[in-house]
C-alpha cells in the first residue's frame, strides 16, 4: 500500500507551486516522485520529427518530490497525513489524520 496514488487529490506544500492542488497522473516509485496534472510545468524544447509532429516548445509537467506534498482529504477536504488501519474486512487502508475517515476506498 502506498501513501499516494494515481487519482489522488494533493496538495503541494512547498516550492513554486506552494498551495495548489490538482490529481495525481504517475507515481514514479523507484525515485519517490509524483507527476501532477497542471503542476511544475516546465518548457522543453522539442525538434521536429517530419512525420510526426512539427517543432516548438512543449510545456508538460515533471516530476515533484513525494515529500513536498500532502494528500487532501476527499471527507474533510483539508491538506492531511496518511495513516493506515486494518478495515473491517480484513484489508489495509489509507486513513485522513485529521477526521479518521478512509481514505480512497470504493
Amino acid at each position: 500500500m502506498q501513501r499516494i496514488q494515481s487519482g489522488d487529490q494533493i496538495e503541494v506544500t512547498t516550492g513554486k507551486d506552494r498551495g495548489k492542488r490538482g490529481r495525481v497522473l504517475r507515481v514514479v516509485n523507484a525515485d519517490h516522485k509524483i507527476v501532477v496534472d497542471g503542476i511544475n510545468i516546465v518548457k522543453r524544447h522539442q525538434r521536429p520529427m517530419p512525420p510526426l509532429q512539427p517543432g516548438g516548445i512543449i510545456e508538460m509537467p515533471a516530476p515533484l518530490a513525494e515529500s513536498n506534498i500532502k494528500i487532501v482529504c476527499p471527507h474533510c477536504d483539508l491538506a492531511t497525513r496518511v495513516g493506515y488501519r486494518i478495515l473491517d474486512d480484513g484489508s489495509k487502508g489509507r486513513v485522513c489524520k485529521s477526521c479518521q475517515e478512509v481514505i480512497g476506498q470504493e
